[in-house]
Parts: structure tokens; C-alpha cells; sequence
């Protein structure tokens, strides 16, 4: 059995961590490694293309991409399993819930990252909350509409009612 609860693998998204064994809620999974480059280093390679940048502060950032980073390989979605957390300038992957064997290990992101990477197009997670909030809107949007069309209605059988009273 192998000493890690996770394997990395085919998802979705490209490749992704995934569970080997039960990982029980709040255990700590993978630790997040790379070299601690400043903020000023750090705007410098996310200029080239570096996917792979964790911001742990206002100061420090970890570049997490050196393929021996294990967790880098953790995937987002908006209805995580996981979640980030730090101890001084290091990061942690953790369970937010307990996980089964074979499922993805998946934590948000976060606003800033969907925003400035995603851009536009939408999460490739099947929750994402960019699809969702469309969906909202569009569903206030049509029952708005639909009341309108309704008072509008209403409003004409009124006054098709006071024409017939008076003549």
C-alpha cells in the first residue's frame, strides 16, 4: 500500500490528485513546496506563463512549479473537498469532509484566481459557481418578466372590465 492517500491521474481538467485510500476529514494531505520568491519575483514569472504561483502573503509567494510539488496537482472546483491553510510561510492541503478512495482532491481557488486566470470562460468543475450565478440570474430575470407580464395582464382584464361596466 502506498504510503501517500493519493495518486496523481487523469481528470477532467488535465492531470489531478486523487484519493488511494479514505482521507478522513481535516487530515493534512500534501504540503504545497517550491521556492519562496518574493511578490516583485513572483509578478515577473506570472508574466511568462507560471500557473503554478501560490501567494501565501502580501510578501511571499511559492512557486509551486516544480513537478516534484505533488500538490500542484490538486485541481479547483467550487464545491471543494479541501482546502488551504498556512503555518508561517508554508502551505497545507487538508480535508474539508471525509474522502473517498478513487475521488478528486479539489480545492477553491479562490474569486481572485477565476477572475485574473479563468478570465471569461467558466471553471471546468461541474459546481461552478460562475455557471451558477448565470443560472441565477437568469432565472430572477425570467420571473421578472414574467410578473411584469402578469401585472400587464391583470392591468388590461381591469380595464376591459370598467369598459364593459360602463356601456
Amino acid at each position: 500500500m502506498s504510503r501517500r492517500p493519493f495518486r496523481i491521474g487523469r481528470s477532467r481538467t488535465g492531470l489531478g490528485l486523487f484519493a488511494t485510500r479514505p482521507i478522513k476529514k481535516r487530515s493534512r494531505i500534501a504540503e504545497y513546496k517550491g521556492p519562496l520568491l518574493t511578490t516583485k519575483q513572483a509578478n515577473k514569472i506570472e508574466a511568462n506563463g507560471n500557473r503554478y504561483l501560490y501567494e501565501v502573503n502580501s510578501r511571499w509567494t511559492i512557486d509551486g512549479s516544480p513537478r516534484s510539488n505533488i500538490a500542484r496537482y490538486a485541481n479547483h472546483s467550487c464545491n471543494p473537498n479541501a482546502e488551504t491553510y498556512n503555518v508561517k510561510l508554508r502551505v497545507f492541503i487538508r480535508a474539508l469532509r471525509n474522502i473517498k478512495p478513487g475521488e478528486e482532491i479539489v480545492y477553491d481557488y479562490g474569486i481572485d484566481y477565476l477572475k485574473n486566470v479563468i478570465g471569461r470562460s467558466n471553471c471546468k468543475c461541474s459546481r461552478c459557481r460562475k455557471r451558477r450565478n448565470r443560472r441565477a440570474v437568469e432565472l430572477r430575470l425570467k420571473r421578472k418578466r414574467r410578473a411584469a407580464r402578469l401585472a400587464r395582464e391583470r392591468r388590461k382584464t381591469r380595464k376591459m372590465k370598467r369598459l364593459k361596466s360602463r356601456g
